[in-house]
């Protein structure tokens, strides 16, 4: 009985670990990451985006992230089996010590099976840039192309304690 009793349980820790249930290991990897002290960006992109790709004129990435060393940058390839950390390193976009790369899973484009969500936040487009300030969503960008000035705002704002 009491081996019955051991199995029963063991195969029960990881429903009790569980935090998030439904959600894939880069979802607990990147909320982890965001929940630590200080400010977080998270990108999601894709290498066929045109709209990524403007994101990145006169190194448009690159120089905000060197700009702001503080601040924790992930970036999630998302709707696309190539990863492209070929194109951003070219973009002068890896390496960073700020930085961390991520290929989502699911590489549907477009239609049924596309990744819709993520970390239970809607995700409809490409790009789509949040900022988080110790795991809480401070600002989402989820339709079209960063302007680097209101995003250096954006994450100046989510930084700012707000006493008044």
């Amino acid at each position: 009985m009491k081996p019955l009793l051991c199995i029963l349980l063991l195969a029960l820790i990881p429903l009790a670990r569980a935090e998030n249930p439904g959600w894939l290991i880069i979802e607990e990897e990147v909320a982890a990451a965001a929940a630590k002290p200080g400010i977080t960006v998270v990108h999601f992109w894709a290498p066929w985006c045109p709209n990524s790709a403007a994101e990145h004129k006169e190194q448009g990435w690159s120089r905000f992230i060197a700009a702001h060393p503080e601040v924790r940058f992930i970036f999630i390839t998302v709707r696309s089996s190539d990863p492209g950390y070929d194109y951003l390193e070219a973009r002068g976009v890896g390496g960073q010590e700020n930085l961390t790369l991520l290929h989502h899973p699911n590489h549907v484009r477009r239609g049924e099976g596309r990744i819709t969500s993520f970390m239970d936040i809607p995700l409809s487009w490409v790009p789509t840039t949040w900022v988080f300030r110790e795991g809480r969503l401070c600002y989402a960008l989820n339709y079209g192309e960063v302007r680097f000035p209101l995003l250096a705002q954006l994450v100046a704002d989510a930084a700012d304690d707000w006493r008044h």
